[in-house]
């Protein structure tokens, strides 16, 4: 059930505690994927999920602004501060958690949002508002993952399965030659960059051309498993918190 289209006593009638609650980011994704890349693909993990599990969840709506400053040099970006990114998430899973909706998966698309993520459902679940977890696409995609970069082969992969019009592909190889290896300047495993734009031309991090739709389709197929294995987790788990050890 998605909230968007949902009335209220569609929700009032419903027999389910699960949430799930996509989130994504507003920024650039190199010259050939949309500012929305994050949003999209969180979003249509997330809905596949809800389709392909045998239980009840509640779809809310996407949350399309993340914690995303470190690519501030690009136009079309948008941010907001991971304070205010915490708060807004922690209350928006706490209203729905006021109305029995309180086992929550949040779906996220934007690695800039994982710690603030992280914190967030530690904050519900120890105030016994929630019980919260976050979840990644991109990090539960098996040995695709070690190629996740930005506008690289992932994101422009699942771009390219979900959404091809969307990928501009008269435009990847300019993304090819204006992108880096990785993501960072790094020392003595410490990162020097805070920005994007300090190590990468055009906002690319790895090789967009290797991001073909059957490959996307692939790692749809991973992700929607593993968000859906987590769902059945995170139903059956006791969230009762373990008590103080003497």
């Amino acid at each position: 059930m998605k909230l968007r289209s949902a009335t209220w006593t569609d929700v009032a009638d419903c027999e389910t505690d699960l949430a799930l609650v996509p989130v994504g980011s507003t920024e650039q994704h190199g010259p050939h994927a949309p500012l929305g890349t994050d949003v999209i693909t969180a979003e249509t993990i997330a809905d596949a999920a809800t389709e392909r599990s045998d239980r009840e969840i509640v779809r809310a709506p996407t949350i399309p602004i993340g914690v995303a400053e470190e690519h501030r040099q690009f136009p079309g970006t948008m941010w907001v501060s991971a304070e205010t990114f915490r708060n807004y998430v922690h209350e928006s899973i706490a209203s729905l958690a006021s109305h029995g909706l309180d086992r929550v998966v949040i779906v996220n698309g934007h690695g800039g949002n994982v710690a603030a993520l992280r914190e967030v459902g530690a904050r519900l679940t120890r105030d016994g508002t929630a019980y919260a977890v976050p979840f990644t696409w991109f990090d539960a995609v098996g040995d695709h993952s070690s190629d996740m970069g930005h506008g690289g082969p992932l994101e422009t992969a699942l771009l390219a399965h979900l959404e091809p019009d969307l990928v501009r592909e008269d435009r990847l190889e300019e993304a090819r030659a204006g992108a880096a290896d990785g993501w960072g300047e790094w020392v003595s495993h410490a990162n020097l960059a805070y920005d994007s734009a300090e190590f990468t031309e055009n906002g690319v991090v790895g090789d967009p051309g290797e991001g073909s739709a059957d490959r996307g389709a692939e790692l749809y197929d991973l992700a929607t498993d593993a968000l859906v294995r987590l769902v059945d987790a995170v139903a059956e788990r006791d969230v009762s918190r373990p008590d103080q050890r003497g």
